[in-house]
């Protein structure tokens, strides 16, 4: 059996897991600008993607993950284990010719999509709950299998005429989970927990010898989730100072386990691929998921925005969650893509009464400099002279960064021309030039949330015909 049911307690907090570790599995799954005829979505699942283990082309990649952590579980606790892995089923495209047959074609075009080859993430979990009495020892072994599927899908115009199809097929892959815990010796009840995911899927030299072949046969983005109910969790990343002896010995291959769930819980623990920090979470200002990072939001919804009405048509027919990327970005309120911009979560508050005299900072009753009410500075009307002409909002300049003050990106602008947004001054007497690169599709959009790129006076040369 490889499902169990899980009580209602568990899975309510393997719910609070899954939040991040969704993060987890969907990481690289399909990346800006979201199209199936991007490079960077030709070489797709760089993490947690477990092969065959006959398949020898697999130099970098392993067949197995790993896990050994800490536990202290109190009288009669139970743990349950949830492995969660991605399949790639391989999606196919046929057109529907006169005669009434379908035949492959490379693309299916649609008023709002166009229809490619892909290979979708389907979500497989591998469930077991236990008491941790029974896992001692030899512990317990679970084989799991998923069959071999084909489905096909009528692809359909606004007025319901099939124009083609697709055909959706999945391979059988194998595999086995095994669990065990030993007790350590000490004056501590400190158990030591082992968890192996193995991907045990037959492989002849017939399927191929690449890794595209390779992937229908793979657990992909394979990740696992542990709760104890009754005990806790060490953490292996910051474990007490009793125990660093015990966690220096596990042995962790291909993944790596953190405390998950709210912090100052330890019932909850999340194996991955991707090295995290203890209780990762999703950023609040986050309104969806765009399936890149959990830190770049903005860029990536201001860059998605941009993208061209064939662009988006193409990312709508890559994947569905491709297409809700493109919906999210489009519908975004402006609001709640401000939100985006960032967040400080280093301070805390200082308000309250003053201090007194043993070492406290009094508050003065108005910032030390307030830009809003500085008349001596307007970002609209200030300008700069650069090379005796006056630059300032409007100018049109020719960008030319020096070396030693820019980074990479600004260099791939040398020579470009751009428009003066603002003339700025800082409060330690520097200028900076706030510019939007001419030819920019997305200059607009920069310019609405006033998101510029900023240069100094030596770094720009006035147009001629400025």
């Amino acid at each position: 059996m490889t499902t169990v049911a899980f009580t209602a307690g568990t899975e309510a907090r393997f719910a609070v897991a899954r939040h991040v570790a969704d993060a987890v599995l969907f990481e690289g799954y399909v990346l800006y600008p979201y199209r199936a005829s991007a490079a960077k979505n030709r070489l797709r699942w760089q993490f947690g993607v477990l092969v065959p283990p006959s398949w020898t082309a697999a130099a970098e990649e392993h067949d197995f993950q790993h896990t050994e952590c800490l536990m202290e579980p109190r009288t009669g606790a139970e743990l349950a284990v949830e492995v969660r892995f991605l399949r790639a089923q391989r999606r196919t495209v046929e057109e529907l010719r006169e005669d009434g047959t379908f035949a492959p074609t490379n693309e299916l075009r649609l008023a709002d999509r166009v229809l490619v080859a892909w290979d979708e993430g389907v979500e497989e979990r591998v469930t077991l709950a236990a008491p941790v009495g029974e896992l001692r020892g030899d512990g317990v072994a679970l084989p799991f299998t998923r069959p071999a599927t084909e489905e096909t899908e009528d692809v359909t115009d606004a007025a319901g005429r099939v124009l083609g199809r697709l055909v959706r097929r999945r391979e059988e892959i194998h595999g086995v989970l095994r669990v065990s815990t030993a007790e350590l010796d000490g004056p501590y009840r400190v158990e030591r927990l082992t968890v192996t995911v193995e991907n045990t899927s037959t492989w002849t030299a017939e399927h191929g010898a690449d890794r595209h072949a390779a992937l229908p046969y793979s657990l992909v983005a394979t990740h696992t989730l542990l709760r104890l109910d009754g005990g806790s969790f060490l953490s292996m990343t910051d474990p007490p100072e009793w125990a660093k002896g015990a966690v220096a010995a596990c042995r962790n291959l291909h993944t790596w386990p953190v405390l998950a769930g709210e912090p100052g819980r330890d019932d909850l623990m999340l194996s991955s691929p991707i090295i995290l920090e203890d209780h990762p979470a999703i950023a609040p200002e986050s309104p969806g998921a765009l399936y890149d990072s959990t830190e770049i939001d903005e860029i990536l919804a201001l860059r998605t925005a941009a993208l061209t009405d064939e662009e988006k048509r193409e990312a709508r027919g890559t994947d569905a969650r491709a297409a809700a990327v493109i919906e999210l970005a489009d519908t975004m309120p402006p609001e709640v893509l401000e939100r985006l911009h960032g967040a400080v979560r280093s301070l805390r508050s200082v308000t309250g009464p003053p201090e007194d005299s043993l070492g406290g900072i009094l508050e003065p009753d108005t910032p030390w400099w307030d830009p809003g009410g500085d008349t001596g500075v307007d970002p609209g009307r200030d300008h700069v002279l650069v090379d005796g002409r006056a630059v300032r909002a409007g100018s049109r300049v020719v960008l030319r960064p020096r070396l030693h003050r820019s980074d990479a990106q600004d260099l791939f602008l040398d020579g470009r021309a751009a428009l003066v947004e603002a003339v700025l001054h800082d409060v330690d007497g520097g200028v900076h030039i706030a510019v939007t690169v001419e030819d920019d599709p997305g200059a607009d959009i920069r310019r609405e949330q006033g998101r510029f790129l900023y240069f100094q006076p030596d770094e720009v040369a006035v147009l001629e015909d400025a």
